[in-house]
């Protein structure tokens, strides 16, 4: 009789290698999610200190580039579409590596992600349309609220100092990566009004040159850089927005290793630009765009305007509701319990920290409403204001269990063997116990010596003061 299976469990330890991407990944998009920050303060500062909020204005809409080319774009709109492709196309490398070598791969394991960032994404959506159906506002924008920005969420992380477990780390980012799918699809499907089709017959067959040089080995970035340059181009002009043709490019990169391959091409690109994504492309992004005039009056439209009440509403409650809910789902209809380690008031914090939403909303806010720069930016007011209610209340969330935290994080990391290897990885290598043993033989040892030293210097001390004694007794 074969014994009964136990149940999976969700949120376990990571496989080291896993633990290891995903510990270099979040640290460069954390150090841009703080750059991130910063850019976002700075625009904001840049676009309401009296006299210089005109010349913000002024910079932002300044066009440049060839008019032949159908590339005469605003200073906002090349950060838009020019340096967000830059972002996309590691988005793309990073959802080409979940399917191929992640957590996507195994159909078990993508359950969780998978299930959560939809539930994440449609109840954010439907939250807006229900705001807005109700209070006769336009439904144009139900896909503001739909998108996580990782990085922001991470910086926020940083900030406050918590110590997240690497489970719930890595849940986050490949959420935000299945997220990030979801947004290109939305953006290339419900956002393109008219295609030029010889554009985007031209994006195509470079798209096309592009993944057969790829196969055949050809290496070196000055092939590559220009063809993904025309690449971009085409796609701008095609009527599909420009940033398509980043993750497209990204998803051709091969993710698996090669016999005598340490990285595959797309672990090494990746490894390249992601802080040129991080570090410049998303905060210039941010420097252009999240400048946006906050007074009293515009902060009390967002929560009285549907439009941008539906985008707050669906960030903070629609964002927690949806990852809790999916999560809560898929451990119900899996049969999966939670790990020893956490609580299903973690996964709710988790949630809520989904809740900050920044890059691809602001842009999915331009698309929804361009021609009216008004209700643009104060989408990008309510956008902005209900990141920092998400940030708020997740930050409270996550404070309240810092003190556990920090013990799985330290038992994550120890390493009393000292072979560069957490001890919780090499629990069931006997070679790992016999090195324990040499070390506690060796502490012993050590203890014992200065036991034995420590003895002998009390006994030397107590003849000493003996010896004193006598001779002060000797009659005189």
């Amino acid at each position: 009789m074969t014994a009964p299976l136990s149940p999976r469990k969700l949120f376990g330890r990571l496989s080291l290698p896993e633990r290891t991407f995903v510990a270099d990944a979040l640290r460069t998009e954390t150090v841009g999610g703080v750059l991130l920050l910063l850019a976002a303060m700075i625009a904001l500062a840049w676009a309401n200190i009296p006299g210089l909020g005109d010349s913000y204005d002024t910079v932002s809409h300044f066009h440049l580039g060839p008019k032949a080319l159908g590339l005469d774009l605003s200073v906002a709109h090349w950060a838009a579409d020019g340096l967000l492709a830059v972002f996309f196309f590691v988005a793309g490398i990073e959802l080409k590596r979940e399917l191929v070598a992640g957590d996507l791969r195994d159909p078990k394991a993508a359950a969780l992600p998978v299930v959560a960032a939809l539930c994440g994404m449609a109840v954010p959506a439907l939250v807006y349309l229900l705001t807005n159906i109700v209070g006769d506002g336009s439904v144009k924008g139900w896909a503001v609220p739909t998108a996580t920005d990782i990085a922001f969420a991470l910086a926020v992380l940083a900030v406050i100092g918590t110590s997240l477990p690497s489970a719930l780390r890595a849940f986050l980012l490949t959420l935000a990566v299945v997220d990030d799918l979801i947004a290109i699809l939305i953006i290339a499907v419900f956002f393109t009004d008219t295609i030029d089709f010889a554009a985007l017959g031209g994006a195509v067959v470079g798209l096309g040159l592009f993944w057969v040089l790829l196969r055949k080995g050809v290496r070196g970035w000055y092939v590559y850089v220009p063809l993904a340059l025309v690449i971009w181009g085409l796609m701008s002009n095609s009527g599909v927005h420009a940033t398509i043709a980043g993750v497209a490019m990204g998803l051709m990169l091969r993710c698996t290793t090669r016999e005598g391959e340490e990285h595959s091409p797309g672990e090494r690109v990746e490894h390249r630009v992601r802080p040129l994504s991080a570090g410049l492309a998303v905060p210039l992004f941010a420097l252009f765009n999240a400048g946006v005039a906050i007074s009293g009056g515009a902060l009390g439209d967002v929560f009285t305007r549907p439009e941008t009440l539906g985008v707050v509403l669906g960030l903070v409650v629609g964002k927690t509701v949806g990852i809790f809910g999916g999560t809560w789902l898929t451990a119900r209809f899996t049969r999966a319990s939670l790990s020893d380690d956490l609580e299903w008031a973690d996964v709710f914090a988790v949630a809520s920290l989904a809740g900050i939403g920044f890059t691809v909303s602001l842009l999915i806010g331009e698309l929804a409403f361009e021609g009216d720069p008004a209700l643009t930016d104060e989408v990008k007011a309510a956008v902005l204001t209900g990141s920092l209610i998400a940030a708020v209340f997740a930050t409270v969330l996550l404070k309240i269990r810092n003190v556990r935290y920090r013990r799985i994080c330290e038992a994550e990391e120890r390493d009393d063997d000292l072979d560069g290897i957490p001890d919780v990885y090499e629990e069931h290598d006997p070679a790992y116990h016999l090195r324990m043993a040499e070390i506690y033989d060796r502490k012993a040892a050590e203890h014992r010596r200065l036991a034995a030293e420590r003895e002998a210097e009390r006994r030397a001390l107590a003849e000493v003061a003996g010896g004193a004694g006598e001779e002060n007794d000797r009659p005189a």
